[in-house]
């Protein structure tokens, strides 16, 4: 980011509009969504702004321009329509250590006003410093569509009611209890129109001492971050993740998809190198467990799918054995990413009818044969978790008469930006991984085609 969004305090505060046109009243208008002491500076005004000065809303400024007009003001625009006199006035703002704003000059702007969606108090602002406004109103129309015009009188409510959620709910139910208005009935009821009814509940809730049920345990979701790209995440696993206590991730999520975590949601590294497990199956379920009894919402994020090498059974009858809550929120896994990035299709009629996912690496870190026993004609065979193998899996395909010729696809890191990305051979698969140093997370796809059959069929058939 060139410009950080930030959300400036107006109460009490001078907002300094230089200019009487059109401009200025462009951002007057903006500036009326505030509480600021809105001053216009400028000799003669037009006639909407002189309304506004007539009703009370701003105050009409007519001495000079100098660095007291601007001594204390939360912000300044200048819009006086002359190129030259806007310069002069930014520089005098400047001086005065006011952020400045100059309509149409944005190399002279200290602060650039966004797309505003007004849910008062609750407020969005969008912005993309500069480089595409139209892009912005698109964003701004989506959420004015998307947002009820109600929730600001929610959020209202919580504010007035925040006192006394502090009175009567203990701290440690306090987020639960939040989340449960408005992520639950009362919200609901409030975007329906039945306000009142919201309203009772709410209050119900904080003379009981907390939402419904909030003495639970927790909850847990093993989440799929994808293979690394962060727009690959469902919609689903960003809800988990904004509504997340703690979270334990991977050594292959990257830090796109924790910026898509609640920003005050504890983080627990639990990753596992590959030779070096540093932290064992047994120690993060127990941890995990812990957290979700403690009734919070509990994340287990994996790169992929939770359930494809992943061990999410594990972590499911953990949590099943304790009476938890839990789920699991599919990611998009290596094998389709990798697909995806070489442009190919992992299935084809004629070519390709079965595709298989395997691993070539045992339980015990070493070479496992269940991938390479299901290598046949017309399949594709993904190979997760497989480097280290690649020598092996060589061998056992050339054993099984896998054609030597057979396509293999070799993708690390997929869907990222160091992604790497090999072309070979079954009879070379075991030389090109070794040749490339590859190590970790690669996709191993083998394909032993149905025409390459066929072709090698015909001999024999003529012969006959």
């Amino acid at each position: 980011m060139h410009a950080f969004p930030m959300f400036i305090k107006t109460t009490g505060r001078r907002v300094v509009v230089v200019g009487g046109g059109e401009q200025a009243a462009q951002k007057t208008r903006l500036m009326l969504k505030t509480d600021a002491r809105i001053v216009l500076a400028a000799p003669v005004l037009d006639e909407e702004l002189c309304a506004l000065v007539r009703q009370g809303r701003a105050e009409h400024y007519t001495g000079p321009i100098d660095a007291e007009l601007f001594t204390g003001a939360a912000m300044a625009f200048v819009a006086t329509g002359c190129v030259a006199v806007d310069a002069s006035v930014h520089a005098i703002a400047t001086a005065a250590r006011v952020s400045v704003n100059v309509v149409d000059q944005p190399d002279l702007c200290d602060i650039t006003t966004p797309a505003l969606v007004d849910r008062d108090p609750v407020v969005i602002a969008i912005g993309t410093e500069g480089t595409a406004p139209v892009l912005a109103r698109q964003i701004k129309t989506k959420l004015e569509e998307d947002l009820p015009q109600s929730l600001g009188g929610l959020s209202a409510l919580a504010g007035r009611l925040r006192d006394a959620v502090a009175a009567r709910v203990p701290r440690a139910k306090r987020r639960a209890f939040w989340r449960w208005v408005f992520a639950d009935a009362p919200g609901k009821l409030w975007s329906q129109g039945s306000e009142e009814a919201a309203s009772t509940l709410i209050k119900s809730a904080i003379s009981q001492g907390g939402a419904p049920n909030s003495d639970q345990n927790g909850s847990i979701s093993l989440v799929g971050a994808g293979p690394g790209a962060r727009d690959l995440l469902t919609l689903r696993a960003v809800q988990r993740l904004q509504e997340a206590d703690v979270i334990f991730y991977d050594r292959l999520v990257g830090e796109d998809a924790l910026e898509l975590a609640r920003r005050d949601a504890e983080r627990i590294y639990v990753g596992k190198v590959p030779g070096a497990h540093a932290w064992p199956q047994d120690a993060i379920n127990a941890r995990i467990l812990a957290e979700a009894r403690k009734g919070l919402r509990v994340v287990r994020l994996k790169s992929g799918d939770p359930s494809i090498f992943g061990r999410a059974g594990e972590e499911l009858a953990a949590a099943r054995a304790e009476g938890i809550e839990v789920d699991i929120v599919p990611g998009v896994t290596a094998a389709s990413a990798a697909a995806a990035s070489l442009g190919e299709s992992l299935t084809e009629r004629g070519r390709a009818s079965r595709l298989v996912l395997a691993t070539a690496t045992g339980q015990d870190g070493g070479f496992s044969d269940a991938g390479t026993a299901t290598v046949a004609p017309g399949t594709t065979t993904a190979f997760y978790m497989a480097t280290r193998q690649a020598a092996q899996i060589e061998r056992e395909l050339l054993a099984k008469g896998c054609p030597a010729s057979a396509p293999v696809s070799i993708v690390a890191n997929a869907s990222r930006t160091d992604e790497v990305q090999l072309r070979s051979t079954v009879s070379e698969l075991g030389q090109t991984v070794a040749s490339a140093g590859l190590r970790g997370s690669a996709i191993i796809l083998v394909t032993w085609p149905e025409d390459v059959v066929a072709a090698l069929a015909m001999p024999a058939q003529a012969a006959s």
